[in-house]
């Protein structure tokens, strides 16, 4: 039967840790994969297939998938070898391409197959690894196959999920969940079908996390908190959010997927950002501010939209003056 290829968590977060994506413990053949999903097979049949993508982060040998015409050029020109689509287009060269009628689908079957539930019947998996000095508060769950480093605090109730990586130093705050599923849904007449996730998320050294945080695993990546950062409570990081060093969110930031965080950002209370865009290091924004397209660094923000705050800022004091200007030129109508 086919399995996934268990991922290396001898490597240390404090240096250097590679985002993995999902891969198989034996390479199959297009061939191979074609029978199962029971797709037009157009190609190479020979050509290895070594993991699944999404198309954020192909590689060379993944398979990815496309279901709308908007997508189809980027997905043709990606990097991934293998591409699931539905419809019959020529195939570029070096690819392989999987005609089906529901990419989605197959994509979600491909998934499912590989990388299937793990159950867990402990508070702590047996094949959790958990660091010298780390301290474990009563009523956290710790899933199968976690890396966990050394020193750590995890207070009451944390709920780590499967496959997740934290570094030495961090501290978790109690009823915080790391590793739920990405929010990914593809919508029918008929409802939502969920996209399976089967990444990681990775925290690096020194970070805190305060109570009542989410952080979603990627949809085949990893979403990473980098090496400083402190979370305060109630914070959302979305899948495939990779967030820098030294970074400080105050309390009930919301953060979409596929989101670039560059070093030292400070994001104030109630702050809301849009997926994929990026923020620029040392960028500031100020509180209960939205974030719909991506921001210069070393300048603070202000608003929804957001825009420069000293900018805002003056914009805001010309509104309240509207008032009187509009009764000055009643007057002189």
């Amino acid at each position: 039967m086919f399995a996934c290829l268990p991922l290396q968590f001898g490597l240390r977060v404090g240096r250097q840790v590679k985002t993995l994506v999902m891969k198989f413990q034996k390479a199959k053949t297009a061939e191979e994969i074609a029978s199962i999903i029971k797709a037009q097979l157009k190609g190479k049949s020979s050509y290895s297939v070594t993991g699944i993508n999404e198309i954020h982060m192909v590689e060379p040998g993944d398979i990815t998938f496309v279901d709308h015409p908007k997508y189809y050029d980027k997905a043709l020109n990606s990097a991934a070898t293998f591409i699931i689509i539905d419809k019959d287009v020529p195939c570029p060269e070096n690819k392989v391409l999987f005609i089906s009628s529901n990419p989605f689908r197959d994509y979600v079957y491909l998934v499912r197959l590989f990388r299937p539930f793990e159950k867990a019947d402990k508070l702590i998996s047996d094949s959790a690894r958990i660091g010298e000095g780390t301290v474990i508060q009563p009523g956290t769950f710790i899933g199968n196959h976690v890396t966990i480093g050394k020193n750590c605090l995890l207070h009451s109730n944390v709920s780590i999920y499967d496959r997740t990586v934290i570094g030495d130093n961090v501290v978790i705050h109690a009823g915080s969940i790391l590793g739920a599923d990405a929010f990914y849904f593809k919508r029918y007449p008929e409802g939502y079908e969920k996209m399976l996730s089967c990444g990681r998320v990775v925290i690096h050294d020194n970070v805190e996390i305060g109570a009542c945080c989410t952080i979603d695993k990627g949809v085949s990546g990893d979403t990473v908190i980098g090496k400083g950062t402190k979370l305060d409570n109630h914070i959302h990081i979305g899948h495939d959010t990779v967030i820098g060093k030294n970074c400080l969110f105050a309390a009930q930031v919301g953060i979409a997927g596929v989101v670039k965080v560059e070093d030292n950002v400070i994001l104030w209370g109630q702050v809301g950002v849009n997926k994929d865009l990026i923020i620029g290091a040392g960028a500031v924004v100020l509180g209960q501010s939205g974030i719909a397209s991506s921001l210069e660094g070393n300048k603070t923000y202000f608003g929804s939209p957001v825009r420069e705050a000293r900018e805002k800022m003056k914009e805001l004091a010309l509104i309240k003056q509207l008032p009187e200007i509009i009764e000055v030129l009643k007057n002189k109508v």
